[in-house]
């Protein structure tokens, strides 16, 4: 198992240091990051520990899966890592998304009657 976990179902009110406190009596904390919406600045009710060691985050994962933070419940489970793409960015998506460069404006197919849109 990694150090990294993956905490969903947070409410949108936590913030890291009330993250840090419910996690910390598991063992050394090296990171907490709550991800934040660019477009609101709301929490998006998911985040981010990093454990100092693979076995306190294994604690931490038994003991908090499915444990209640704040009236929601959560979960917990180790962080994959996402292949390709920019960090925090969608999967295997770089510019113009799979399959190739982005598209023009004008390569957009006809709209109206019979085609798409």
């Amino acid at each position: 198992m990694g150090s990294k976990l993956f905490v969903g179902g947070l409410p949108w009110t936590t913030d890291e240091q009330a993250l840090r406190r419910a996690f910390e009596a598991f063992g050394a904390i090296d990171d907490v990051a709550i991800v934040i919406d660019r477009e609101t600045g709301r929490s998006r009710g998911f985040g981010f520990v990093t454990f100092s060691n693979d076995p306190d985050a294994q604690r931490a994962t038994d003991a908090m899966n499915g444990a209640e933070l704040a009236g929601r419940r959560i979960t917990v489970r180790e962080a994959q890592e996402r292949p390709g793409g920019r960090p925090g960015g969608p999967p295997g998506r770089g510019p113009g998304g799979p399959g190739g460069p982005p598209r023009r404006f004008d390569d957009r197919p006809p709209r109206g009657p019979g085609g798409p849109g």
